[in-house]
């Protein structure tokens, strides 16, 4: 009797929190994750301004308030839409604490650095290598010959999906809790979406090479009875389009082996070009 007691009062006590406190932080993650990004804490700032609703609804007493705060301050780093649904986990192990499950600080801390890693890789591959290539190609071909509506389809189309799957994944986070996110880690389903994604942005960017990336050479081999033009004559019979693809291989080399600043790279290209337009004058 006691048992069930226990468990109708433990279920009665289950929704400290309704899914308008979960989604207050999560609107305040989206606007202010990086609003005090600073090199000492990175984003924890942001990550606390994002929670403080939920715990100042969890913990009414000052004391345990505080001692919440202090616990989300800890370094904290990761892609904020991918990774918001360690804040969504968060909400919920917080709330499982308020009603009196052992749960730590250190399990809470440790948690949130165990995924803030393997979140941020998957955050910045789908994103950064995936989604924001393929919409800028389907932008620029939008906005070709002036055409206002690229930039608009580029801007909206961004909002979406950000908004969508940081929302879907924060709310995710909360209700699924943190064995359905480690069954998600320890599953193959994230190790064949990052494989899919890899090979999407490497066509992605294969093909924004060929249509965007413009490189010729005006050298031409003069013989005893003809003359002979390098790019038409060898190279495009070689492979066609293998000066695009070398001075690409070339700034990819750059920046991900020699670790060169973009504007660094992009300084070499302009002397590249400067170089070749100079022999052609001269």
């Amino acid at each position: 009797m006691e048992a069930q007691q226990t468990s109708k009062t433990q279920s009665a006590k289950q929704n400290l929190l309704t899914k308008k406190d979960v989604q207050r932080s999560f609107w305040r993650w989206t606007f202010f994750s990086h609003s005090n990004y600073n090199y000492e804490r990175m984003q924890s700032s942001g990550f606390l301004f994002a929670l403080t609703p939920v715990l100042r609804k969890l913990y009414p007493h000052q004391t345990d308030l505080a001692a919440a705060m202090q616990r989300h301050l800890e370094f904290f780093n990761t892609e904020p839409h991918f990774g918001g649904i360690i804040g969504g986990l968060t909400i919920a192990l917080e709330e499982q604490r308020a009603l009196g499950a052992p749960i730590d600080d250190t399990a809470i801390n440790s948690l949130k650095t165990g995924l803030m890693g393997p979140f941020a890789g998957v955050g910045d591959t789908l994103w950064q290598g995936t989604i924001v290539p393929i919409m800028l190609s389907l932008a620029i071909s939008l906005s070709a010959g002036g055409n206002f509506v690229g930039p608009i389809f580029y801007i909206v189309g961004m909002f979406a999906i950000m908004w969508t799957i940081a929302y879907v994944l924060w709310m995710r986070g909360y209700y699924t809790g943190r064995e359905g996110i480690q069954n998600i880690l320890q599953g193959h389903q994230l190790k064949m979406v990052m494989q899919i994604a890899q090979i999407m942005g490497g066509i992605v960017i294969g093909a924004l090479t060929v249509n965007y990336v413009t490189l010729s050479t005006p050298l031409k081999l003069h013989l005893e009875n003809s003359t002979l033009k390098v790019q038409t004559g060898i190279l495009d019979k070689l492979f066609k389009g293998l000066l695009p693809v070398a001075i690409t291989l070339l700034a990819y080399y750059l920046i991900n082996q020699r670790k060169l600043k973009s504007t660094t790279v992009l300084f070499i290209l302009i002397l590249i070009a400067a170089v070749g337009a100079g022999f052609y004058i001269f």
